[in-house]
C-alpha cells in the first residue's frame, strides 16, 4: 500500500492480541463491545501526544508546582452510527469530560455511497479537536461523508480512528482529505464483493448490539 503522511497504522502488539479475539466468531456480544472499548482506549493513547494543554498551579501538601492538563472540551467525539458508539466509552477513559455529538449515515446496498440521516454536534466543536469514530474502514465512502459534514460546520482539526481498515478506504480518505489524521489498528487484506472487509470481523455494528 502507498504511504501517506496523515495515517498511522499501529499494528501494537497488545492491540493485535485484543484484534484476534475481536475477530473470533465466538466472542460474544460482551466480550466484543469491552475489547473495542480496550482497542480505542490504546489507540487514543498512542495518537494524542499532542492533545492541547494548558499549565496551572496545584498545592500539595508540601508545597505549590505548576503542572500540565488537557484543556476543557479540547476533544470533541463523534461516532459515527452506529457501531461508531462502541468506541466512545474507550476514549471516554482517557478524556471524561469530552463532548459526543452523532453522525448518521447508512449505505446504499447497491451503489455503497453513503448517505446522510443525522447530524447533531456540541456548539463550539469548530474550536477542539474532533475524534470520528468507526469501527471499519471499508470503502472510506462514508468517512469521507463524514469529515465533509464536519468541515461544512467549520472543524479544522480533525482525526479518523479505525480499528480495521483496507488499502481501498485508507486511499480514499487519505487523499480526498490529507489533512485529516488517520489512525487504524491494522490493516486487513480488502473487500469483497458486498463491500465487507476480508478477514475482517463481520458486521460490528451487530457483533456489538446483537442484531444478527
Amino acid at each position: 500500500m502507498k504511504e501517506y503522511k496523515n495515517v498511522t497504522i499501529f499494528n501494537h502488539p497488545l492491540i493485535m492480541h485484543k484484534i484476534a479475539i475481536l475477530r473470533d466468531e465466538r466472542t460474544g456480544m460482551k466480550e466484543f463491545r469491552e475489547l473495542v472499548e480496550e482497542i480505542t482506549t490504546l489507540m487514543v493513547y498512542e495518537a494524542f501526544k499532542d492533545v492541547p494543554t494548558k499549565k496551572i498551579m496545584v498545592k500539595t501538601p508540601l508545597e505549590e508546582v505548576e503542572q500540565t492538563i488537557v484543556e476543557e472540551h479540547a476533544v470533541t467525539i463523534v461516532p459515527i452510527l452506529r457501531a461508531g458508539l462502541g468506541m466512545v466509552n474507550g476514549v471516554h477513559t482517557l478524556f471524561p469530560t469530552a463532548r459526543v455529538g452523532h453522525i448518521g449515515l447508512y449505505r446504499d446496498e447497491e451503489t455503497l455511497e453513503p448517505h446522510e440521516y443525522y447530524c447533531k454536534l456540541p456548539d463550539g466543536i469548530e474550536n477542539s479537536v474532533v475524534v470520528l469514530l468507526d469501527p471499519m474502514l471499508a470503502t472510506g465512502g462514508s468517512a469521507v461523508g463524514a469529515i465533509d459534514m464536519l468541515k461544512k460546520r467549520g472543524c479544522k482539526n480533525i482525526c479518523l480512528m479505525n480499528i480495521i481498515g483496507v488499502p481501498q478506504g485508507i486511499k480514499t480518505v487519505a487523499e480526498a482529505h490529507p489533512d485529516v489524521k488517520i489512525y487504524v489498528s491494522t490493516l486487513d487484506r480488502g473487500l469483497n464483493e458486498h463491500g465487507y472487509i476480508l478477514p475482517g470481523l463481520g458486521d460490528a455494528g451487530d457483533r456489538l448490539f446483537g442484531t444478527k
